[in-house]
């Protein structure tokens, strides 16, 4: 699917940073599984052709590259960032 894509001149981080709103989410209270966000994604991912992009894994996929942020305000990892 991300072959097809970048034959037909879609940039795949184009695609994704659209669908994102061109910056990343901040996210404060529990984490959820999946969010409309994740749920929107991985319909678009599948009208693609990906597979095994359900909103659950979509957004841990979304965490993972930086589309989602959610780490707690006294996490380590946030800490360090200042």
């Amino acid at each position: 699917a991300y072959l097809a894509m970048q034959q037909a001149d879609e940039d795949f981080s184009d695609f994704v940073w659209g669908l994102a709103g061109g910056k990343p989410t901040k996210n404060k209270g529990p984490v959820p599984t999946q969010t409309p966000a994740s749920v929107q994604f991985s319909k678009e991912f599948k009208k693609r052709g990906f597979k095994f992009v359900g909103p659950v894994i979509t957004y841990a996929w979304m965490q993972a590259v930086g589309i989602v942020d959610d780490h707690s305000p006294d996490c380590n990892s946030q800490k360090s960032r200042k």
